[in-house]
């Protein structure tokens, strides 16, 4: 996954290479639905893995979600659904405990979707706010354009932050084919499998 656990930098740092897209402004057209406030854009993000390594490059459509809940806060969800490309170096979870490789080579495709959702406790939202691509592809970004000076439970320790990312790849040169990282709450991480050549 992009290492959202142990680390806040990859959420702001490394997910701010995000390119240009086709961005939804929200409120219009498909962006307001049920309550719900959506922005969505392609972008192209350098992935992080558990050596703090940039394993790969993902390119996804990433959805952020906002919805209203009670007293003043905002559950914010986001999501990424694309394909990942490896760099050579450490394999996503070789710095981790449990069964995993330690290297994968470079040009190894595949697929990855996910999610992190967390909540803003307090503050203005601002719908008609405008966000780029590059934007909606930082988290640190979006939640400044759409909360100013407000805080997401997701970039402070995770405490009140759930997520779920999973990686897989159809390449017969992988001794592992498939990572998942999750959690909820910062406390109850799980990484599983890897994507790795030896």
């Amino acid at each position: 996954m992009r290492r959202i656990l142990s680390i806040g930098v990859l959420l702001a740092g490394a997910l701010a290479l995000a390119t240009a897209g086709l961005a939804d402004p929200g409120g219009k057209g498909k962006g307001k639905k049920n309550g719900h406030n959506r922005f969505s854009a392609q972008i192209v993000v350098s992935d992080n893995g558990t050596c703090q390594n940039a394993w790969a490059t993902d390119t996804s459509m990433r959805t952020w979600t906002i919805k209203k809940g009670k007293n003043g806060t905002f559950r914010v969800t986001r999501k990424d659904k694309g394909t990942f490309v490896t760099n050579a170096g450490a394999s996503p979870n070789a710095c981790s405990t449990g069964k995993h490789g330690h290297l994968v080579t470079a040009g190894i495709h595949g697929k990855f979707r996910g999610y992190l959702t967390g909540t803003v406790p307090g503050g203005t939202f601002s719908p008609n706010a405008t966000c780029t691509a590059a934007c909606i592809g930082d988290t640190s970004a979006f939640i400044a354009a759409f909360f100013p000076g407000g805080t997401f439970t997701c970039s402070q320790g995770f405490a009140g932050c759930k997520f779920n990312f999973e990686y897989s790849s159809p390449d017969k040169s992988l001794v592992f084919q498939h990572w998942q990282d999750k959690g909820t709450n910062g406390v109850s991480e799980k990484l599983t499998g890897d994507i790795a050549t030896s």
